[in-house]
């Protein structure tokens, strides 16, 4: 039995991770669920939205799965997600995207994994607000290290690109790489830019790269890559970021796919892996029981490869397939139009899955 802390999150994230559960469980692997609430509502509870007693599960069980939490925009607590990965170090976001057959999208035969490195660069939340002391100093250094002047009503944000961050998160790629028999690590960077963040980025890439002479190695600049997803995806197979543009391509190779309902996640560190959705908790729709459970589901495939736990995961992912292919108990989004009265609920496509691998 595996122990396994389980974060309902807010929005639509509870009954998505019943749903989930129910699936889960049906595939035979036996878990026991730690239940610790996160999130908006938490926050208004508590005055944290990730007390420490999650924390604490987490590192315990070693293995959590989450539903969306909402992170509130330009004010309020910041993204508990992002919280998440710096207080447990999950350095290593990966974002797999391919396609299924019955999904409606623009390309076909798209399997892209995404590596983005989560701890450091603009999201590591070094940030000095308009106006404030901090502000003020970082003003006064960068004139005097650089010569630059800074408006004085700037907020500023901090991006930290280490050898030891850059490393690792390439170093995790190339392993998935060759344990998955993939056979080709793209590093995306902005080095012709930014040359001492990025720069630093391109070089360490390179530097590990070197270790894996059995996986092909290139680079692109992440202005480019987007284009090249966008014109022919086919000629990419697993991409290594810093945590901007990862965030930002793992949305874009989302759309490639069929869109965020398609989008798993895991966040893995040494110690810890939390799995979760790249979509957002979608407030109105909490409570119809009508939204797509798949992109959790897909995460907790992912939790039970990452377990060991494959036969498993490979009867879960044809069964998914199946009931995508088929068409007919899938929800809304995932029907030719979102009215269609076939549509079944959340709790209802999951029972679908049940069945097909019964």
């Amino acid at each position: 039995m595996y122990n396994v802390t389980l974060i309902p999150g807010d929005g639509t994230g509870p009954e998505i991770c019943e749903a989930v559960v129910r699936v889960l469980e049906a595939t035979g692997v036996s878990f026991s669920w730690d239940v610790q609430n996160a999130g908006e509502e938490v926050y208004h509870n508590e005055g944290n939205p990730l007390p420490a007693r999650v924390l604490d599960s987490i590192r315990k069980n070693k293995i959590a799965i989450k539903g969306p939490i909402t992170t509130p925009v330009g004010t309020g607590f910041r993204s508990v997600n992002v919280a998440l990965r710096q207080e447990l170090d999950l350095y290593s976001c990966v974002r797999p995207c391919k396609t299924y057959e019955g999904v409606r999208t623009r390309f076909d035969h798209i399997d892209l994994v995404i590596f983005r490195e989560n701890t450091e660069d603009l999201y590591a939340g070094i940030e000095y607000e308009k106006g404030s002391e901090g502000v003020a100093a970082m003003i006064d250094l960068v004139k005097k290290h650089s010569g630059r002047d800074i408006r004085p009503d700037s907020g500023i944000s901090i991006k930290p690109i280490s050898v030891f961050g850059t490393e690792r998160i390439v170093r995790a790629a190339f392993e998935y790489a060759r344990q998955n028999n993939r056979k080709k690590v793209t590093s995306v960077h902005k080095a012709n830019i930014m040359k001492y963040s990025d720069g630093l980025f391109l070089e360490v890439s390179r530097n590990v790269a070197k270790d894996y002479p059995d996986i092909e190695f290139d680079d692109k600049i992440i202005d480019n890559m987007c284009m090249q997803l966008v014109q022919k995806p086919e000629l990419y197979d697993v991409l290594v970021l810093p945590n901007l543009y990862g965030d930002i391509v793992s949305d874009l190779a989302a759309g490639l796919v069929g869109g965020l309902g398609m989008a798993p996640g895991a966040n893995i560190g040494k110690d810890c892996a939390v799995f979760e959705a790249t979509h957002g908790s979608a407030p109105k729709y909490k409570g119809l029981n009508k939204v797509n459970p798949l992109a959790v589901l897909l995460s907790g495939e992912m939790m039970l490869r990452h377990l060991g736990e494959i036969e498993s995961a490979d009867r879960l992912d044809k069964a998914i397939a199946d009931v995508i292919r088929e068409g007919k108990d899938v929800t809304y989004d995932m029907k030719p139009s979102p009215d269609d009265p076939g549509a079944v609920t959340t709790s209802g496509m999951a029972d679908a899955i049940i069945a097909k691998m019964k």
